[in-house]
């Protein structure tokens, strides 16, 4: 599978089970299948793993551990217990491929130093342990690690996993002090709106479907479309191209895509086949890597190869939309991973020198979108620029940025651009993925910040299932979706059929929806919102105080 998604999803989810145990007060430290030790300075303590096992079944703390537990609040209590149950559904090939990897290597290193032992294999042991325990049937878990781990026990020094818990996830946390600092700044006013109709309700035209399986023979790359159209498509509006995020599908922002055709606009959904839900599949079942590094090419290639696909649709006679798709203006709308290929096709530029040495180093304290950025390590060159010159605008929905464009490479864009970013986000944290990038871009540009809103807070309902009772750790859970989402991607459809009229003869008409004052307007108690063109310099203030 090599440096993907996955290394860092596997890695980030057992560690953080793990540390959900370390840090509310129960450390371990294994005896090859018996018996846990935690160490601070002199003092030691052990648990078994026997009774470890009977707390994830009963999901009761054993006797005589009441000194150790009785300041735990109820919520703790819960996060140790689901920590100990959480099943990591990943077998022994592909997590032998996860940790072959530049970025495994590098985790293993950094969590090798929370481990005591008296010889020099910590790295090695730590490696025997997640393989090893990976052959389990239900996969990997914390307590499968600790029955498979070689050697008499499995020590860890509790000074140095608590940093390590500390540490996870460091621009999560940056993110929530930056917000903190902020807070005074951000109370809601008072907004008195009128408003000539609602671009959130679903438009009036008959959303139709078209199903391609364009076949990219040049690159031997199979591509699925979903091309959402009406009768009220018209050349006069963009074409709407929709990149998904890593290891995902074309489906997860269906609803949008529904709603923009609604509106008359022309969505064609893709899958990038390098790393969408299939390949996904077949690297958990050791067949591939979730996503090689010419992906970060071939995916805005996939925009170009899409766009010429769509102009021969367009020119074909018996197409129902012949003559529909406006292709040499095209919006580019990604989420996640997918928002930098949007980014990167409307003319970044990748700059990976500091990604390369930075990705080198302390990686168990990288958010997940960092990671995924990592990969990218193995490219020959520095320096790449992708873009097609047909695209006109872009909306990037959290996508990541920190380390794929250096200081200067998202100034290359000169094309409106809208960026959305969510105060909660543990995949792609909104200040290091978001905020800062988008201060070194040039104008036209916009950000929407959702306070509150989570990574997944904007995916399709039916894409967030797995989302129920999954444990809250510093890297994932405690995700905002489904009903609970619903006013965030009620303001997502509204905006983003304003911004894609900016390319069309009613852009003045929709104007009123890309300002601050709807923003405000659209706000609930749970979810305030803002839009802005500029990061204000009260903001800068607190973001330079915080360096």
């Amino acid at each position: 599978m090599g440096q993907s998604l996955r290394v860092i999803q596997v890695m980030a989810s057992f560690w953080g089970a793990l540390t959900a145990v370390l840090l509310c007060g129960l450390n371990t430290s294994v005896q090859a299948a018996e018996t846990v030790v935690i160490r601070f300075g002199e003092f030691a303590e052990s648990i078994s793993l026997a009774e470890l096992q009977t707390m994830a079944t009963t999901g009761k703390f054993p006797d005589g551990y009441g000194i150790y537990t009785k300041r735990l609040s109820e919520q703790q209590r819960t996060q140790i217990i689901g920590a100990l149950r959480t099943e990591i559904p990943v077998g022994v090939v592909t997590m032998n491929r996860l940790l072959n990897t530049p970025v495994g290597t590098t985790i293993l290193n950094d969590l090798s130093k929370a481990i005591i032992r008296k010889d020099a294999s910590g790295v090695q042991a730590i490696r025997a342990g997640l393989v090893l325990g990976a052959t389990a049937p239900q996969g990997l878990s914390v307590l499968n690690f600790i029955a498979a781990y070689p050697g008499k026990r499995l020590e860890i020094d509790l000074t140095q996993a608590f940093q390590v818990g500390k540490n996870l996830n460091v621009a999560f946390w940056q993110t929530q002090r930056f917000m903190e600092a902020l807070a005074p700044r951000l109370q809601p006013r008072k907004i008195d709106l009128s408003l000539p109709f609602d671009p959130s309700q679903p438009g009036t035209s008959q959303v139709k479907v078209i199903n391609i399986n364009f076949d990219d023979t040049k690159r031997q790359r199979r591509i699925p479309i979903d091309l959402y159209w009406s009768d009220a498509v018209t050349p006069n509006r963009p074409v709407i191209l929709f990149t998904h995020g890593l290891g995902s599908v074309r489906t997860e922002l269906r609803y949008l895509a529904e709603h923009l055709a609604s509106h008359g606009y022309a969505v064609a959904a893709f899958e990038h086949p390098g790393s969408n839900g299939v390949n996904l599949e077949e690297a958990l079942a050791g067949k591939t890597r979730l996503m090689k590094p010419a992906e970060f090419l071939e995916r805005p290639k996939d925009i170009s190869a899409v766009l010429n696909q769509l102009e021969i649709l367009n020119q074909t006679p018996s197409s129902p939309i012949k003559g529909k798709l406006a292709t040499n203006k095209a919006l580019v709308l990604g989420y996640s991973f997918g928002g930098s290929t949007a980014l990167v096709s409307g003319g970044a530029e990748y700059q990976l020198e500091y990604l390369k040495q930075r990705c080198k180093e302390n990686l168990a304290t990288a958010s997940l979108g960092e990671g995924i950025q990592c990969i990218a390590q193995e490219l020959p060159e520095n320096t790449y620029q992708l873009r097609d010159e047909r695209v006109k605008s872009i909306i990037a929905l959290s996508p990541t940025t920190s380390l794929l464009f250096g200081n200067t490479g998202l100034s290359k864009i000169t094309i409106p651009t809208l960026m959305w970013s969510a105060s909660v986000d543990k995949t792609t944290p909104a200040l290091t993925e978001q905020i800062i990038s988008f201060s070194r871009m040039q104008q036209p540009k916009l950000l929407a910040g959702v306070i509150g809103a989570t990574h997944l807070s904007v995916k399709d309902p039916s894409a967030t299932m797995d989302q129920r009772g999954k444990i809250n750790t510093p890297l994932s859970g405690g995700e905002v979706v489904d009903t609970q989402a619903a006013d965030i991607r009620k303001y997502l459809k509204a905006i983003v059929v304003a911004f894609a009229a900016q390319l069309t003869p009613e852009a003045e008409k929709y104007s009123i929806f890309l300002t601050s004052d709807y923003a405000q307007y659209a706000s609930t108690n749970d979810f305030p919102i803002r839009l802005i063109r500029e990061i204000p310099p009260d903001a800068m203030k607190v973001l330079e105080e915080m360096k």
